[in-house]
């Protein structure tokens, strides 16, 4: 059967679907979802990625979507489709670019805005072994000492292992559930599910990731 949907785990469609700037209340609302109450987002705007870095190497490592909240703090979004061993050093990696922007020139009190890091996996990482980490979805670290207190609020890296969300449509009950069923089923659509008609936001991606409309 013919797709009717794009596909969000390629770099096009994700990028259609969350990287244009009609997409961003589906972005706004999708990141909403995933950050901590005390880091939502009123409004964004995306940054010029080929800004980034201070080498040509450094320039080539470009960020799948790259935006800014209106009170600074930055939010790197990264789809990942096939495995990659060294994933986390590269988040790690690419963290450093929106840390690194903030210097100012001359005289500076080193006071730097948040950075998010979120990384959206078709795969697992497979260095949890038999830790209850291994089957969760969303995996949220920050840096914490050696008492797990967190010693350092402002850099967050999430990860959604989307391989391990296996819920049915009747079986969603937060709005989490429902943009993570969304992606992760969107290409096997052939009409849209009950559950994401009368919501705006939903209406207008599903509208957005058809193919027919493209060229």
């Amino acid at each position: 059967m013919r797709a009717k949907y794009i596909n969000p785990f390629t770099d096009f469609g994700f990028k259609k679907i969350f990287g244009e700037e009609a997409s961003k209340p589906l972005l706004l609302d999708f990141l909403n979802t995933i950050l901590p109450q005390d880091s939502q987002i009123k409004n964004l705007s995306f940054k010029n990625t080929e800004n980034l870095g201070q080498t040509e190497a450094d320039r080539r490592s470009l960020f799948d979507i790259f935006c800014e909240a209106e009170n600074g703090e930055k939010f790197i979004v990264e789809l990942q489709k096939a495995k990659q061993n060294f994933f986390k050093e590269r988040t790690i990696y690419y963290s450093t670019f929106p840390i690194r922007e903030q210097a100012e020139k001359g005289e500076w009190n080193y006071n730097l805005k948040a950075v998010f890091c979120i990384g959206i996996l078709d795969f697992t990482f497979d260095d949890y072994k038999d830790e209850p980490e291994k089957s969760e979805v969303v995996q949220t670290i920050k840096l914490k000492n050696q008492n797990g207190k967190i010693f350092y609020d402002k850099l967050t890296y999430i990860y959604l292992e989307m391989p391990n969300f296996k819920q049915h449509e009747a079986e969603l009950k937060t709005r989490l559930d429902k943009r993570l069923y969304f992606i992760k089923h969107l290409e096997d659509f052939q009409t849209i599910p009950t559950i994401f008609k009368n919501e705006v936001i939903f209406e207008k991606a599903f509208e957005k990731a058809e193919l027919a409309k493209f060229d």
